[in-house]
Order: C-alpha cells, then sequence, then structure tokens
C-alpha cells in the first residue's frame, strides 16, 4: 500500500470511529429510555413518550445509512483495506455494515413509523395480559406482523421468509438448519418425557409453592447476585412484568425479575438468569465502548450465558450445597422441614406448565419450538393474527399436553412480538445448545468443577467464561466463536447428554435411552 493510500486508509478508520461512537453513544441513551419505559415510567407517560422514542430511533438510522457510512464502508470493506485492519476495527465494520445493508432496505417513515408502534406496543400487551384478553392486543399485532413481514421482504432471503429475520438473532442461521435440529432435540426430549412420566420415584416440589414474602426474596436475590459474579457497582436489579438485562455500558448493565409470593423458584431463578446477561455485558472488553462491537456477539450465545448461570450452575446440587443454608435463614419457618436433597430435587421437578420462563430444563425447549413454528406461519402468511389463541392453544396441547385456561397464561405471556422480536425466540434453544457444550468444555478445563461451586468460588467460572466468551464482545461470529471455546462446532448431542445424566439422577431412573 502506498504512503498516499495508507493515509487515506487511516482517515477512513479516524472518521468511521467517530461515527461509530456516535451511533453508540445515541444506542446507550436509547438502551436507557427503554429500560425506564419497561420499569420506572408512569404508565399515562409511556405512550407519549414513544414519539421521543421514534425520533432517536430515527436519528441513528440516519446515521447507520447517512452517505458518510456508506462512502467508509465502502472504502473499509474493500480487500485491500481489511488486510490492513486490527480485529476489532475490521469487526466493528462488519456490524456497521450489516446494520447498514439491512436499514437501508427500509424507507425511513416505515422504521420511524415501526418503532412508535412497538414502544406503544408495550403498554397495549400489559393491558391485554392483565385483564387476559387477547382482543385488546389483536389489532396492534396485527400491524406488527404485516410490517415485520414486509421487512423479511426488504432484507431479502434465499429459503425461507422467517431466514430474514434468523439472521438479525444468531447470523447464519436458518430454517434449512433449525427444522432439523429442533425435530432431533424434540424428539430425544419426548422420549426422556415419556420415561419421566413412569417414573415410581418422583421428586415432592409442593414445598415450593407455599406463601414466601417477597420482601425476603427480593433480600435473598440481593445477596446471591454479587457472590455468584454480578457486579452491583456495575448494575442494578429492579421488577418488571418480563424479567429482562439491559445494558446501557459495560459499567451500568440494568436487570430485571419479577415476584411471585407463591412460587419461590420463579424470582430466584429468573434473576440468576438475567444474572448470567448481566455478567456478559460487565465482562466486555471496555476498549469495546463506544464500537459496534461491545456487546454480546449472538443472541444464542448470550442465551447460553444466561441458560448457563441460571440451570447448569443454579440448578446444581452443588449450587445448594453452597446456599441452602443462607435460603434456610431467609425462610426458617417455610424450609424448616425440607432437606437439602428434598429441596435440589424439588426445583428440578420435571412437569409440563404453561409459563415459558417457569419452565424445567426439559420442557422448555418445547415451549420454544412451538413459539417457532407460530412465528414461521405469522411470516409465511399460514397462520392468521385472529387465530393466535386458538392455535397457540392447540400447540400446547400437542406439545406439551396441557391447555391454557385464559390467554395471560398462554398467547399473551411473552413481550418479544410487542418489540417486533420475531425470529428471537429459537435463541433460547441455541442458549441451551450452546451452554451444554460449554459446560462439558468447562469440566475438562476447570480442575473439581463441581467442587468450585460447592465451595462458592464462583469468580473461577465467571472469569473462565470472561477470558473465553465475555471479553471478546462482538469480535467473532457465533459460529466461530463456539468452535474457538469448544474446539467443535456446535452439537446437539452435549444437551441431550445433559439432559439424561441429570434427570436419570432426579428421578432414579434406570434404564437409559
Amino acid at each position: 500500500m502506498s504512503v498516499a493510500a495508507e493515509s487515506n486508509l487511516q482517515e477512513a478508520v479516524s472518521s468511521f470511529k467517530e461515527l461509530d461512537e456516535r451511533i453508540s453513544h445515541l444506542n446507550d441513551i436509547l438502551s436507557l429510555i427503554s429500560w425506564d419505559q419497561k420499569t420506572m415510567a408512569p404508565k399515562k407517560g409511556r405512550q407519549l413518550f414513544s414519539g421521543a422514542i421514534g425520533t432517536l430511533s430515527t436519528e441513528i438510522f440516519k446515521l447507520i445509512t447517512s452517505k458518510e457510512m456508506n462512502h467508509l464502508l465502502s472504502v473499509l470493506t474493500s480487500a485491500e483495506a481489511q488486510d490492513h485492519l486490527d480485529a476489532a476495527t475490521k469487526a466493528a465494520v462488519r456490524e456497521r455494515a450489516a446494520e447498514n445493508r439491512k436499514l437501508t432496505s427500509i424507507p425511513e417513515a416505515e422504521y420511524k413509523n415501526f418503532v412508535i408502534l412497538t414502544a406503544n406496543a408495550n403498554s397495549v400487551w400489559e393491558e391485554a395480559k392483565e385483564k387476559g384478553q387477547f382482543s385488546i392486543y389483536e389489532e396492534t399485532l396485527e400491524k406488527i406482523v404485516s410490517t415485520v413481514q414486509k421487512f423479511a421482504e426488504y432484507y431479502g432471503y434465499q429459503g425461507h421468509p422467517y431466514d430474514a429475520l434468523l439472521e438479525e438473532y444468531e447470523p447464519g442461521l436458518t430454517v434449512e438448519i433449525l427444522d432439523p435440529l429442533f425435530a432431533d432435540l424434540r424428539e430425544k426430549s419426548i422420549q426422556l418425557l415419556n420415561r419421566i412420566k413412569t417414573a415410581s420415584d418422583v421428586p415432592e416440589s409442593n414445598f415450593l409453592n407455599k406463601e414466601f414474602s417477597i420482601d425476603k426474596q427480593k433480600a435473598f436475590n440481593r445477596y446471591i447476585l454479587p457472590k455468584i459474579g454480578f457486579d452491583m457497582e456495575a448494575g442494578r436489579l429492579d421488577e418488571t412484568v418480563h424479567p429482562f438485562a439491559q445494558q446501557v455500558n459495560t459499567g451500568d448493565v440494568r436487570i430485571t425479575t419479577r415476584y411471585n409470593k407463591d412460587n419461590l423458584r420463579s424470582a430466584i431463578f429468573g434473576t440468576i438468569h438475567e444474572a448470567g446477561h448481566g455478567m456478559y455485558e460487565q465482562g466486555v472488553d471496555p476498549d469495546y465502548e463506544g464500537t459496534a462491537i461491545r456487546g454480546g456477539t449472538s443472541f444464542g450465545i448470550h442465551e447460553s450465558q444466561s441458560r448457563f448461570y441460571e440451570n447448569f450452575v443454579g440448578r446444581s446440587v452443588d449450587f445448594w450445597k453452597y446456599f441452602f443454608h443462607d435460603l434456610k435463614e431467609h425462610f426458617p419457618e417455610e424450609l424448616s422441614d425440607v432437606s437439602l436433597e428434598q429441596f435440589y430435587r424439588g426445583v428440578n421437578t420435571v412437569e409440563p406448565s404453561f409459563i415459558r420462563v417457569e419452565a424445567d430444563e426439559l420442557t422448555y425447549n418445547l415451549h420454544i419450538m412451538l413459539r417457532y413454528e407460530i412465528e414461521k406461519g405469522l411470516i409465511e402468511g399460514s397462520i392468521a393474527v385472529k387465530d393466535l389463541p386458538e392455535v397457540w392453544n392447540s400447540k400446547m396441547k400437542e406439545y406439551l399436553g396441557i391447555t391454557p385456561p385464559n390467554d395471560s397464561l398462554g398467547v399473551l405471556q411473552d413481550i418479544h412480538w410487542s418489540f417486533g422480536g420475531f425470529g428471537y425466540f429459537p435463541s433460547y434453544s441455541l442458549g441451551n445448545l450452546y451452554a451444554a457444550q460449554i459446560y462439558y468444555t468447562m469440566k475438562k478445563e476447570i480442575a473439581d468443577f463441581d467442587s468450585v461451586i460447592k465451595q462458592g468460588e464462583f469468580r473461577v467460572i465467571r472469569e473462565w467464561l470472561r477470558k473465553r466468551i465475555h471479553q471478546h464482545g462482538k469480535l467473532y461470529k457465533p459460529n466461530e466463536l463456539i468452535k474457538k471455546v469448544t474446539g467443535e462446532a456446535l452439537n446437539a448431542n452435549y444437551l441431550v447428554r445433559y439432559l439424561e445424566e441429570k434427570y436419570t439422577k432426579v428421578y432414579n431412573l434406570s434404564n437409559k435411552m
């Protein structure tokens, strides 16, 4: 490269980084607004503020699709430039180029209208869920689905229109890849579920459904969060209708949970789940702050961290060997006659349930597959929004053998469609698949892994994850990262193995699959 060319390249890199930082800072502000709207904002002000959210999102849209960005990307994506960029800059260019391709396909006015529509939709969904009436939400959801269908056409795809939406959450994933992967997991899960249904040694779990003080639940959650590795000086815990994690920056990661006085498991494991997301964001290399690569590499990898902490760590017997005494101190009367073994088996019972976020590890994936099938149908047009309650209940009966008694426990239970998150749900099961593969790799590399958990040395686990996954942000694509961490591509056999090993012990099953 000539001296002049090198100078021009450095100038382009400098201009790109300035623009990248501006976009990142505006996204930080948008994240803060989004968190406030879902947690703290008065109900009457939420809809009025949606216009401001639309305006700010449009400004970000304009920057990503600007002539300046188009010019810089044309320079920095050239073969010659790519050979001279460092890894972080190359990854940031890759991410902004992907956003640019997607957003330049959407007319600006349509994008702003969609942002406002989805900002308002959250409040409509909350009202419908609270009243248990899908009809309240139907018109809003029809508008969202119609827009998402249009966006899929704008983005373009080679196979199924749903592929265009999957790409946003898990780059490289398609219906052609996902269908057989889910079909195999479904078959193995149902086989194990049928064996569990005939088990003679069924764990008792009714003691978890007594009345547990919400204030004490809050105190216990705040007690365990810093112990498992979530930095409370770089985050906070709040309440919301639907738990989520929201990153403002690496030093401000906010997680939420919800409490149920009649269900001790819900808030505990929901909080641990969101802490997994939070620790991922807190662990990203600070040098990536203000760039497109700050944040998790994909939604599937992100879910692998939350599901790993919630299930592979949080539902393990060794976790409760460390924390059970503390839990009993918070609830001395409610758990006075419950042993550690009873508690461990109780929190790992398998029973088809209506609520996805409260589902056991085995049936959880069936919830995801149900939503995946419905989303595909909505996007391809074979399922109408007006028929969703009926379709949902029918698939719940087919997949889980139960029928929701109302829309709140059925089609209205998830927030994702309100923010236009079609293509998101498969990430949850992908997270389980990634987590299992990471789990077995970690057990090979951390000496006496079980004792590390039993002794409460969670820092060892967090630092292992931080070194291999968290610090990299979006530096690597998900398929590159999982191979870098585990030495092989995504392999569903690890999750099947984990579920088989775990539930054989929990239910004292004698015959393997």
